[in-house]
């Protein structure tokens, strides 16, 4: 039997990547592609190097995201099952990439800039990745990336449950009102960068009444069709 790959997509604070996580431990001979740490290395590399969020919103399609990822020297290594992103040989430090400012940042920037170098650059990534390993790309505009994925979920959960959710993440560190109002306005800038669409293929999956990670992973593992899963 082939190797399968798995698209991951959701509301932001519904709990996708750590399903993903989750999944890679339910599903054999599984690799992580966290597409979305990838995209927020390359913005945050940007802005630490001085570039200013509306100056880079304005390049529009004159920004090359890949152009940037090389520039940057950031690189995709499989660690422990999942791409691990590094910067000029430094591994990421994933709660820099994840703080609200670069995912309001990578929310703003990501449907104006270029991104079809990358997506090819991608695409070419889950192929290779697929040769040896099922794999599950979390991230946004997974199926345009890879149209011929074999499943394709899209993660929601209400309003409240998601800012509850950001809010553990975040460590409790900013008020349940400014992480609403930052879920808000990303949700909008996600919708007009038409990263909430659904193909053929999506299912969604509501988490909102699901008490833990490994509910909601429950929840997406009876969707998928494997023997090792029956």
């Amino acid at each position: 039997m082939s190797n399968i790959v798995i698209g991951i997509e959701g509301l932001v604070g519904s709990g996708k990547t750590s399903i993903c996580r989750e999944l890679i431990k339910e599903i054999p001979n599984t690799v992580l592609l966290n597409g979305g740490n990838l995209y927020r290395s390359i913005v945050y590399s940007m802005i630490k190097n001085g570039k200013k969020l509306e100056e880079l919103k304005k390049q529009g399609k004159k920004l090359d995201i890949k152009e940037m990822m090389d520039l940057f020297k950031i690189e995709i290594k499989i660690e422990n099952n999942e791409t691990i992103i590094y910067i000029d040989g430094k591994k990421v430090d994933e709660e820099a990439i994840q703080s609200k400012e670069s995912s309001l940042a990578v929310s703003t920037i990501g449907g104006s800039a270029d991104n079809k170098n990358l997506f090819v650059f991608a695409k070419n990534l889950i192929d290779d990745l697929k040769k040896d390993s099922n794999v599950i790309v979390s991230g946004r505009s997974v199926m345009k990336i890879y149209p011929d994925c074999d499943y394709h979920f899209f993660i929601v959960a209400d309003l409240e449950e998601r800012v509850k959710r950001k809010c553990h993440q975040y460590n409790n560190k900013e008020t349940l009102e400014e992480i609403r109002d930052n879920i808000i306005k990303r949700d909008e800038l996600q919708k007009q960068a038409g990263f909430y669409e659904y193909s053929d293929i999506t299912e969604e999956i509501d988490v909102t009444n699901c008490k833990s990670v490994y509910e909601s992973t429950k929840l997406v593992l009876s969707k998928i069709k494997l023997p090792e899963l029956v």
